[in-house]
């Protein structure tokens, strides 16, 4: 087995590519700063049969303590064009954080209700990257921008396919089903004031710092289960008396239950049990099934 790829590292950790600062080492890991580069790492690993995972800001997964055994490619692809008619191309590897401040000062409305969410536009388009509308009554999702999008296949074909390619719902896409990677993204925005979208990133800022831990006090995935229809998975963890339970370095956190947060030198062990009993103690007082939204990398 050879892989052709140019800086590329072996045994790297991972925990400090991780919002959740928790993980063990990649045998592979190469950084990407163009398509181009994307590609090829893509190719060689598929061509030595190498598992491969692509990274970008690593919030909504949890690496294993083990480690992932194949190549890790850390997506920093992020060239953004702005053209006529309110449109942006961004790469998948863009920083959803940069979008918004890039396009507020152009004016240009759409992202702006992400506010705060560590993503990368390939992660915004792999989870249907949601959040609540200004007024909190409806749920905005990347999917209402998206025109278009460069893919490449998991058959190894580069197309460019229109948003319904994906498939979204409530946070998921087809790139959980198929393993197509996004190579960038078309997005349709619309004018507005500045201050109009200023005010929006600012309002939905201060409510999710008001309800959710910081990453720079507990570092987090986000949330960790997914919501049940009507009913707020956090709402279920709280009733059943789980707010503060900790396993480990892992603690179910006081401030909205659906996240647990590391507390210090957490392992994903730790995690993995804490998910477990949650799960268990809601089923066993309150007679529901949580699902998990993160995902696991790794050995196990």
């Amino acid at each position: 087995m050879s892989l052709n790829i140019q800086n590329l590292e072996r045994n790297k950790p991972l925990a400090p590519f991780t919002t959740y600062k928790i993980g063990g080492l990649s045998d592979f890991f190469v950084e990407v700063h163009t398509i181009d580069e994307l590609m090829h790492a893509i190719c060689e690993a598929r061509r030595n049969a190498m598992p491969f995972f692509l990274l970008g800001c690593g919030a909504n997964i949890l690496i294993t303590d083990k480690g992932f055994r194949g190549l890790v490619i850390h997506n920093v692809a992020n060239k953004v064009t702005f053209s006529e008619g309110e449109k942006v191309v961004a790469e998948s590897g863009a920083i959803v954080e940069d979008l918004i401040e890039q396009c507020c000062r152009r004016g240009l409305s759409g992202f702006e209700h992400f506010a705060g969410i560590p993503s990368t536009v390939g992660g915004a388009m792999w989870q249907n990257l949601h959040f609540l509308s200004p007024d909190r009554k409806r749920t905005v999702f990347i999917e209402s921008i998206v025109q278009t999008s460069r893919i490449l296949t998991e058959e190894g074909q580069c197309c460019t396919v229109g948003v319904e390619y994906f498939q979204f719902d409530y946070d998921t896409s087809i790139l959980q089903k198929r393993k197509d990677v996004v190579l960038d993204v078309a997005f349709q925005l619309s004018a507005k004031q500045k201050g109009e979208i200023r005010a929006i990133m600012e309002a939905n800022m201060a409510w999710r710092n008001g309800r959710q831990p910081q990453l720079e006090e507990y570092p987090s995935c986000g949330s960790v289960f997914k919501k049940i229809k009507d009913i707020g998975a956090g709402r279920l963890i709280e009733q059943a008396g789980l707010k503060g339970t900790r396993i480990g370095g892992a603690e179910v956190s006081t401030k909205h239950a659906n996240f647990i947060v590391n507390r210090g030198n957490a392992k994903a062990q730790d995690v993995l049990q804490l998910i477990q009993h949650v799960q268990h103690e809601v089923k066993r007082k309150l007679g529901y099934d949580l699902k998990t939204e993160i995902t696991v990398i790794g050995e196990l």
